[in-house]
């Protein structure tokens, strides 16, 4: 079952991996990132979220990749994003 990529509550409950690795990626990325995503990447953000912990812990953590190309065009952009976000944290103080 596909999750809406206009159901935030749903999308919410998914990010929750149970992962703390996991968490603190994911979690960052869709409540400050999310509402800005084109609909095409919120889509494929909610597919990443669809597949299994091990591997998305090892695409963001750098320890390997998805062969799906707009997987891992999504696993980039959350690392990149959290990066930026973490930078400005980081940079205020």
């Amino acid at each position: 079952m596909t999750i809406d990529i206009e159901n935030k509550a749903r999308i919410n409950w998914a990010c929750r991996r149970g992962m703390r690795e996991l968490d603190i990626s994911i979690m960052p990325f869709f409540e400050n990132e999310y509402d800005t995503l084109s609909d095409d990447d919120k889509r494929l953000f909610v597919r990443l979220l669809e597949c299994a912990d091990p591997d998305l812990f090892n695409w963001l953590m750098n320890h390997g990749r998805p062969d799906d190309e707009d997987l891992y065009y999504m696993v980039k952009l959350i690392q990149e994003r959290n990066r930026i976000r973490m930078a400005e944290i980081v940079n205020k103080y």
